[in-house]
């Protein structure tokens, strides 16, 4: 399949990514189409040593990262209503300081990623989150944005990205636990 097919067919994802990540559907659509712009245009210089799909989301993540440092300023209604969600960082841990709910262990977690299969279910799991929690994670394990920008960009505290990161991670280790690890899905 030509190159240029290839990255046409993956519009709806990135549009997907780029929605969740952004919030507002024209700067989702916006980012997008200057993805697919610049893919198409560096397509004669993609030398193959990454999956196509992997390329042309790693264009979408900068694009993204360049809309963020463009629009510093913008605070949404959004942002603000997340923020009072959060409690308190002590309902993190139980009475002896430790952390609650301590995860299960996975095996070996790199032949699981290697499975096509698991990715399905990370992202029926990440679908399944509040959108406040979903975007923060995207923000900081996929965009790599570090705390303070992120708190900048939500108009949120540090101790509020914190509880909402860790959230969102036990809700992902939950859901992942449940749909691949019990049931015998990393297993093959």
């Amino acid at each position: 399949m030509r190159i240029e097919v290839q990255i046409a067919e993956l519009q709806p994802m990135l549009l997907k990514i780029a929605r969740m990540q952004l919030r507002e559907p024209a700067w989702a659509e916006d980012v997008v189409s200057e993805t697919l712009i610049a893919a198409l245009e560096g397509a004669t210089a993609f030398e193959g040593r990454s999956q196509v799909r992997t390329w042309v989301v790693g264009i979408l993540k900068n694009k993204i990262l360049d809309h963020f440092r463009r629009s510093r300023r913008y605070v949404s209604v959004d942002a603000q209503a997340d923020s009072a969600q959060v409690e308190s960082l002590d309902e993190l841990y139980d009475d002896t300081g430790h952390k609650a709910n301590e995860p299960l262990d996975w095996g070996d977690p790199e032949a699981a990623l290697s499975q096509s299969q698991f990715f399905e279910i990370l992202q029926q799991c990440m679908d399944k989150l509040p959108r406040s929690q979903a975007r923060i994670f995207m923000m900081r394990e996929w965009l790599e944005l570090e705390t303070g920008e992120i708190c900048d960009q939500l108009a949120i505290t540090s101790a509020n990205c914190f509880v909402m990161l860790h959230r969102a991670r036990l809700r992902l280790r939950e859901c992942v636990e449940i749909n691949w690890f019990q049931t015998g899905s990393a297993s093959g």
